[in-house]
């Protein structure tokens, strides 16, 4: 054995919890000793051993160090003793256990944002940091063997396979965007705690208010991000020196720029001609993404009792990542990810001039509405909350290339911003997780006026000329709105029974936007149900384009005919009716429900609904 090994072998390794660390994971190192007497030395074989080492070559006590980078993008070594190897600590995978003996390590424990240091042991790669545990008193780290991380996008593809999906939406009913927003929230991902506890990795924020702030940080937990409150800027400055992705250097992956930012935080472990290997853990998980890669700079490590982190910022976007499991992540240098143009124009109350946020949102079927909901919220309430009573306007237009846009406007009141994120970030996540053809969203345009008064009104009352009439008769009817602080508004029209309406009795419903969607949503369900991507659009842009400020008068008629899927067949005959109601197709196939509707422009939101009996007479 060389004297370096046998100077490594002679430490003793400082710190109470280590006995006790040692004492609980002894039983599962012996395991491991008797597991790599199974592997041999296949695992690996194909590495350059005057690079690399492999697990098979490590024995503890070895010296050791890591590269990393705690202030700037200085890269710096740090010492490190190997205290075991633990093989199949979980199926297919080992890990190598060190710890730190700088004193910095010692001062600030396990730091997140070092996933993917590289660790060097006998001189050659090892691996890299990328696990620990939480409340751990001492600098103890597990190190992903580097033979797994360069398998890591080994016969992958960077393409997304047609009908492949991020979250799993039911696209075969209508359209609902209170449970899209309740699916986002629920089916987040959780994170890869099958080898200890992963690092965490800061996802450095700025450009947010606190409020919206914490809400995004209980949003990306489950992903394994620590959200960190942060400062605005990226893009190197004058004076910085040019930084490239180097095995220690910050490895930032930016996921929104411009003026707002969330950037990630991670280090490269290692540069293969033109491939980055980095983070030594899962980013998502999921295979093939296709995120932005950039250089980063560190301006402080904040040393934390429960997890120290890394306080950083991006640099310069310099390639993608295209491969993310759960070894590792890949980037390619030079690849260029979609990047998603947003442009927010908010005009408050409270502020004299229309501000105006200029961004890019990476594009990714998981992620993208999560920040887009962080930024459009966070520019929306740049100046505070907003007041009990308010009233939101609003106009977004979504570009999506080689498809009809979505634009929509609306109004909301007393309800914050739930009503516009929950229409803008359902419409993006449908379809960025569609399964019919891959969606590329070219454009996100936000135009919103918030004003400090309630518009709600309700129905005062509804009265009929008569609650009799005959079929080809009139009808003429009167409403009263009545609005908080307002005075009352009446609203007259006349309603021409047709003369093919049979003898009965029909409902007269009057009602504001929200009682129109639940109409539509009974009687005509087909519009908001989609069959392909041309159809989702059509009914995203169908259930967008019911007016909140309005309000609708609705006689509801006898059903007659059909729609087939979205076709409609009115005036079918009944015994073709019957022929295609037939339970043996497999085409939706439904009564077509008659109505006739008048609507007024109000200005206010009718919160309720009221419904008038009236009776056709021969």
């Amino acid at each position: 054995m060389s004297g370096k090994r046998a100077k490594g072998k002679s430490k003793r390794v400082k710190g109470r919890g280590f006995c006790f660390l040692l004492f609980i994971l002894l039983p599962v190192f012996d395991g491991s000793l008797c597991a790599a007497d199974r592997s041999g030395t296949s695992e690996g074989a194909g590495l350059d051993k005057t690079k690399y080492i492999t697990v098979d070559e490590i024995v503890p006590g070895m010296d050791a160090y890591c590269l990393t980078v705690y202030k700037g993008t200085e890269i710096e070594r740090f010492a490190l003793d190997v205290l075991s190897v633990v093989r199949d600590i979980s199926p297919g995978r080992d890990a190598i256990l060190v710890q730190g003996t700088d004193k910095r390590f010692i001062h600030t424990g396990p730091v997140a944002g070092c996933s993917g240091s590289p660790v060097y042991i006998d001189g050659r790669l090892a691996g890299a940091l990328a696990f620990g545990w939480s409340f751990s008193k001492d600098p103890l780290y597990g190190v992903t063997p580097i033979e797994e991380m360069l398998r890591v996008g080994e016969g992958s593809t960077a393409e997304r396979a047609e009908g492949q999906t991020g979250f799993g939406f039911d696209f075969s009913r209508p359209i609902d965007f209170t449970e899209i927003d309740r699916q986002i929230n629920s089916s987040l991902g959780t994170r890869d705690s099958s080898i200890g506890t992963r690092l965490a990795v800061p996802l450095i924020v700025s450009g947010l208010p606190a409020e919206q702030y914490e809400q995004l940080a209980a949003s990306v937990e489950p992903f394994g991000f620590m959200a960190v409150s942060g400062i605005g800027g990226g893009g190197s400055s004058p004076g910085t020196q040019e930084t490239k992705l180097v095995r220690g250097a910050s490895l930032a992956v930016p996921l929104v720029t411009g003026d707002i930012t969330m950037t990630v935080i991670g280090t490269v472990t290692d540069v293969v001609g033109d491939k980055v290997y980095g983070f030594g853990h899962s980013f998502l998980g999921y295979g093939p993404i296709n995120l932005p890669m950039a250089t980063g700079k560190v301006h402080t490590v904040v040393s934390n009792v429960v997890r120290s982190f890394k306080f950083a910022s991006a640099l310069e976007i310099v390639g993608a990542l295209i491969t993310d499991e759960s070894a590792a992540v890949r980037g390619q240098i030079g690849a260029k990810a979609q990047m998603i143009p947003l442009t927010i124009r908010v005009n408050r109350y409270n502020d004299p001039e229309t501000r105006v946020y200029n961004c890019r949102v990476a594009n990714n079927q998981m992620l993208t509405p999560l920040m887009l909901r962080s930024a459009v919220a966070g520019a929306a309430l740049s100046l505070g909350k907003l007041p009990p009573d308010h009233t939101i306007e609003y106009k977004v237009d979504i570009g999506v290339d080689g498809a009809e846009s979505i634009t929509f406007e609306n109004v909301s009141t007393g309800m914050g911003l739930t009503e516009m994120i929950k229409e803008s970030t359902g419409s993006v996540a449908m379809l960025l997780n569609n399964p019919y053809k891959k969606v590329d969203i070219k454009s996100l345009d936000f135009d919103i006026r918030i004003v400090p008064k309630n518009v709600s009104s309700r129905i005062w009352s509804v009265d009929l000329s008569d609650s009799k009439v005959r079929a080809g008769g009139q009808l003429d009817v009167s409403i009263i709105l009545e609005s908080p602080l307002a005075e009352k508004k009446k609203y007259k029209y006349s309603l021409k029974i047709p003369e093919t309406v049979p003898p009965g009795k029909y409902n007269l419903i009057v009602c504001g936007g929200y009682g129109y969607q639940q109409f539509l949503m009974k009687a005509a369900p087909y519009k908001f149900t989609p069959q392909n991507l041309q159809t989702l659009v059509g009914a995203m842009n169908n259930l967008l384009a019911i007016r909140r400020n309005k309000l609708y008068c609705l006689l509801v008629l006898p059903s007659g005919g059909v729609s087939v899927e979205a076709a409609e067949l009115p005036d079918l005959p009944a015994t073709k009716v019957l022929v295609l109601g037939d339970t043996k197709r497999t085409m939706r196939i439904q009564p077509y429900q008659h109505w006739l509707e008048k609507s007024f422009q109000t200005g206010t939101v009718v919160m309720d609904k009221k419904v008038m009996r009236i009776t056709v007479e021969k």
